[in-house]
């Protein structure tokens, strides 16, 4: 084939590190935009950036010139320096090191995007842990269960 062609969707989250400092809730619109905006710049593909206060869900096709690591190294990076920026009160914001991502198919977009878009109403029944232990089960991910999912 002349050219490369990639399209590799995965719905990744991640928590702020330690429950220390959330995102305030007016500000999440601002960083919704601003992760989707580092996802564009890295060459990904944003289709969907949501969470809450305390964990971000974000649903993009996947730059085709960096790796996962790579790419979130950046995302996290960037993204912690300017919410740092934003106000003092963030001034020790910081993500978690780690994070999930998980593939997912062309046809489930929109399950994906409805799933992010509901995050408010789906954390007043269930904790971020208990989402993403629902969500590594589900891809047969092993992790120990005497670590937090969320630090």
């Amino acid at each position: 084939m002349a050219n490369t062609y990639v399209k590799i969707y995965l719905h990744i989250t991640f928590h702020v590190k330690s429950r220390t400092i959330p995102m305030r809730e007016m500000d999440l619109e601002r960083i919704f935009a601003y992760i989707g905006g580092i996802v564009r710049d890295t060459g990904g593909i944003a289709l969907k950036v949501g969470g809450i206060e305390d964990h971000i869900h974000i649903l993009a096709a996947m730059p085709k010139n960096k790796t996962l690591p790579n790419f979130m190294r950046e995302v996290k990076a960037v993204s912690s320096r300017w919410i740092k920026s934003l106000d003092p009160y963030y001034s020790f914001f910081m993500w978690q090191d780690g994070y999930a991502a998980f593939s997912i198919s062309a046809s489930r977009l929109q399950s994906v995007i409805k799933y992010i878009d509901n995050q408010r109403e789906h954390h007043k029944v269930e904790t971020y842990e208990n989402e993403c232990k629902k969500l590594l089960n589900a891809y047969s991910i092993e992790y120990d269960d005497k670590y937090s999912l969320c630090d």
